[in-house]
């Protein structure tokens, strides 16, 4: 058990250690600032902006960076779609795969547009190496870089500036940031035996005269944008648990880090914007402490392992079920809490075979979606919570309430509470329908709590632009294809649109002259109240859900059921 923690804690230190570095590189990328790839990169950036007609220092107003994420979004969604439906008769295709059909085409292109990479396929069975590179990981880069652009711009708009202009957030964000990043950690991960080829499927004899594929692939370059975007997308069908995206110890803690450190280092980078490094880092150590405590209560669960197999055998046992031994209990339990609270959605085993705390956990943190949070937008999110906490606090003792000099109205609180409330329509509606027809809808493969959970989960991941699922569902049919997909666009472009009106309104105000009766937000006791307001909110909103899911399976396994 102590090896176990000591592994959590070492991971979690580098991310500490790491947070200053890269929040700080980020907020120079995006102040425009000189950084260490300026030569090389200016040049290359000018071109684009040649090509593609860009006015790369004029700012935009928020219609026109609105448009531009829904444009660009339209457009690459639509290339990435004719790939996938048309990949029989394009190059690249050793193994001679089909089109998808056409709505599993079409959750996969929505999905991988906004982020979310759930999948309704197996990767080495169902697309083609030029599906999986020039349509996905395409949209992979392009995704991760849509959402770290409207974070950056939110937190522009917070602290009195202009939006910026969306097409130079992207560009930067991809070239300066994404793409230097995914070429360090893909050569590091091809090193430690992730494989990066063309060939087509390995065709083998084994000893006993049977033949047997091996499924390869560019697995390398795939798997870094998929950690290091909050991607989570699998090359293959088993994710991160398979040995040819993850085959070791070292491999696995590159993707821990690579999915958390964009997440965390853009909390430092609000502090550089604001030029208030106290509040960021308060901010950091709130969600950080929050972190660790579903960690923990998630590990506790694993290691105590199954009432029922424990009373068979007659002593404690690790829940090793769903976990591949060569990462052990501790990395995986510590990776599905990272990946449900950075929204990547990656795993290195299967949730479904968690127990009901880290069933607990897992979907809290897709309900909360600030532990750590998706790409930009997750950081976004977490500000929506400190706005709505200065507007509660400033209720309680009778003041305007106000941020970062700025006053908080109507506007303001509308918006975020169109934040907050379309993610739970987007998931307990959907989820109601399924359930309400188990058998022609839900297809559900366990019985009772498991698969209200089972079901929750999937729209859930959607909504929050995870993608990862408590497997076991039959949802490669047309009901989940475009329900989930549905999800998935509300829980996207909703929060999108009122995220950067929200900026725009905070950035047209004028500052207000700080008195001896305002209220400081970079206080612990104000950072307390917050964590407090994420907490009832979020567990209230989803506390029947949690009810009637793991927390009812989690009493029902400690009886003995």
């Amino acid at each position: 058990m102590l090896q176990g923690f000591l592994q959590i804690a070492l991971t979690l230190a580098i991310v500490i250690a790491i947070t200053p570095f890269l929040g700080k590189y980020m907020a120079r990328v995006f102040m425009g600032q000189r950084t260490i790839l300026d030569p090389i990169l200016n040049p290359c950036e000018r071109i684009i902006y040649a090509v593609g007609g860009i006015a790369h220092r004029e700012n935009m107003t928020v219609g026109q960076y609105l448009g531009a994420v829904v444009f660009s979004n339209m457009f690459m969604g639509g290339f990435a779609y004719l790939i996938l439906i048309s990949q029989g008769f394009l190059p690249l295709n050793p193994n001679k795969l089909g089109a998808l059909r056409w709505d599993t085409a079409l959750h996969t292109t929505i999905s991988f547009l906004t982020n979310t990479d759930q999948q309704h396929y197996s990767g080495e069975t169902a697309l083609s190496y030029l599906s999986q590179t020039a349509a996905l990981t395409f949209l992979m880069f392009a995704s991760a870089g849509t959402g770290l652009a409207v974070g950056i711009a939110f937190i522009r708009g917070l602290t009195g500036k202009p939006l910026g202009n969306f097409y130079v957030d992207l560009t930067r964000g991809i070239t300066r940031i994404l793409l230097p990043l995914s070429i360090v950690g893909a050569i590091a991960l091809l090193s430690l035996g992730v494989p990066q080829t063309f060939a087509p499927t390995l065709e083998l004899k084994t000893l006993e005269g049977s033949t047997q594929y091996i499924a390869r692939g560019p697995v390398a370059s795939f798997e870094m944008i998929k950690q290091l975007g909050e991607n989570g997308g699998g090359f293959f069908g088993a994710n991160s648990a398979h040995p040819y995206e993850n085959p070791n110890a070292l491999s696995n803690l590159i993707e821990i880090i690579a999915m958390v450190s964009i997440p965390s280092g853009l909390i430092y980078t609000y502090g550089v914007f604001a030029g208030n490094i106290k509040q960021a880092w308060l901010l950091f150590w709130m969600v950080f402490t929050i972190f660790v405590v579903l960690v923990i209560f998630a590990a506790i669960g694993e290691y105590q392992g199954n009432p029922l197999v424990n009373n068979i055998i007659g002593q404690e046992a690790i829940n090793l079920e769903g976990k591949e031994v060569r990462f052990g209990w501790a990395q995986t339990t510590l990776w599905a809490v990272m990946t449900t609270a950075t929204m990547c959605g990656a795993v290195n085993g299967m949730h479904d075979s968690l127990m009901p705390p880290g069933g607990f956990t897992t979907l809290l943190n897709m309900f909360l979606q600030i532990v750590w949070g998706g790409q930009g937008t997750g950081t976004a999110y977490l500000f929506i919570f400190l706005i709505l906490t200065v507007f509660l606090t400033g209720l309680m003792v009778g003041r305007t309430p106000e941020f970062l000099g700025r006053k908080i109205e109507k506007r303001e609180i509308v918006l975020a509470s169109v934040i907050l409330l379309i993610h739970p329509i987007a998931v307990l509606l959907p989820s109601a329908i399924t359930l309400a027809f188990p058998k022609t809808l839900a297809g559900i493969s366990n019985p009772g709590f498991h698969a209200i959970a089972q079901v929750v989960y999937e729209y859930a991941s959607a909504s929050a632009n995870n993608g990862s699922g408590f497997e076991g569902l039959n949802d490669n049919t047309l009901w989940w294809n475009l329900s989930t997909a549905l999800s998935i666009l509300l829980g996207r472009y909703v929060p999108i649109i009122a995220i950067l009106l929200l900026a725009d309104s905070m950035a047209k105000k004028q500052p207000v002259p700080e008195t001896p009766g305002t209220l400081r937000t970079d206080s612990s006791l104000f950072i307390s109240v917050t964590a407090g307001v994420i907490l009832i909110l979020g567990v209230l909103t989803f506390f029947p859900v949690l009810a009637l899911g793991p927390i009812a399976e989690g009493f029902k396994l400690a009886g003995g059921y």
